[in-house]
């Protein structure tokens, strides 16, 4: 089968691999759509950070360079007899796999499993042809959702599951730092989830004008002045909750600045480099800081894919859909910053009839 393989930073190769081994309890799938996010990007410029360039399978303990892709919707080939999926059934991956029996499982933090490991971040994942992978991470596709839209349904799932951790309530005071991929998602999470005032910061364009028709309260233009003009437009006491879901410096002590006494904060967004923080603003009007980590498949997946099939979030984020070998060209355009939405592949374009 052909499969993009990550060898080193900026160095994926398409290549022909052998169809993976399904192994019990998982699903042989033919993948519809894979997609790639910020970390997929962040290994093509920097890596391997993530990634393990020379991997071995946690199931069939084969080794060799990974496949990539954690984001992906396919059709089941095979499972075991016993399984609830059927051949022919079309099914998104969250692709996070747990083990169900750890102390963080039996909390529902399965996302935090003390054998957490993701299909396309630590082994093998959907920028193939094929992929096998465990049912518990599978989600049937709703009937009649393209999957074109299907594939954006882990993505999603990772802005749900952080609209959930941050704790806003109907009524809330919302300041959402970050309207691209990940924060419309997060934004999307909200609006499913409550009805809270949410404010939109980020810098005049496209993701701005996007955050307002996705159903953003208001926007603020990003700049020196943006806090003045929040607090303008919500009152001087500062936001319930503020959600930092840029990862670009210093935007964690400007989460600070906009909160509320005894507010929250969700850090969302990853830096890439160290950063500094007011803890004295902290310590001294008691702020609480949440993070959030990828998602909860049982929890997240289904509803996730149901805002996708009632809603217009699938059109307003979808860039394009794209042949395995437009890989590298579109890593490079994410991680350079001049990717708007989000690009899926089809492993099958371009490949030998």
């Amino acid at each position: 089968m052909r499969a993009a393989v990550y060898h080193a930073d900026h160095d994926v190769r398409l290549e022909e691999v052998p169809v993976p081994v399904r192994a019990p309890g998982e699903a042989l799938l033919e993948v519809l759509r894979s997609g790639m996010c910020g970390t997929d990007a962040t290994e093509w410029k920097a890596g391997p950070l993530t990634f393990p360039v020379q991997h071995r399978h946690p199931v069939t303990g084969q080794a060799g360079p990974m496949i990539p892709g954690h984001e992906f919707v396919g059709k089941v080939l095979a499972v075991d007899e016993s399984s609830r999926f059927s051949v022919g059934d079309i099914v998104a991956s969250g692709a996070g796999v747990s083990c169900g029996v750890c102390a963080r499982c039996a909390e529902g933090r399965t996302n935090l499993c003390d054998r957490y490991y993701t299909l396309g971040l630590n082994t093998d994942g959907g920028m193939a042809e094929f992929v096998s992978c465990p049912e518990s991470t599978l989600v049937l596709v709703p009937e009649g959702l393209p999957v074109d839209l299907a594939g954006l349904a882990q993505p999603l799932a990772v802005g749900l599951h952080a609209a959930r951790r941050s704790g806003v309530r109907d009524g809330d005071r919302v300041v959402l730092i970050g309207a691209g991929a990940i924060g419309s998602f997060v934004l999307a999470g909200l609006n499913s989830l409550v009805s809270a005032d949410v404010t939109v910061i980020d810098f005049p364009g496209a993701r701005l004008e996007r955050a307002g028709r996705l159903g953003a309260t208001r926007v603020v233009e990003a700049g020196a002045d943006a806090a003045a003009r929040v607090a303008e437009a919500i009152g001087p006491f500062g936001a319930d909750v503020v959600i930092e879901a840029s990862g670009a410096p210093g935007q964690l002590n400007n989460a600070l600045s906009m909160v509320r006494k005894g507010g929250t904060i969700l850090q969302v967004g990853l830096p890439s480099t160290e950063q500094s923080v007011d803890i004295h603003s902290l310590v001294m009007r008691e702020i609480t800081v949440q993070t959030t980590l990828a998602h909860v498949c049982g929890t997240d997946l289904a509803p996730a894919l149901g805002i996708l099939a009632t809603t217009n979030l699938g059109t307003e984020l979808l860039d394009s859909v794209r042949p395995l070998d437009d890989l590298a060209e579109q890593l490079e355009r994410l991680a350079t910053g001049r990717l708007e939405g989000k690009v899926l592949f089809d492993p099958r374009q371009g490949a030998a009839a």
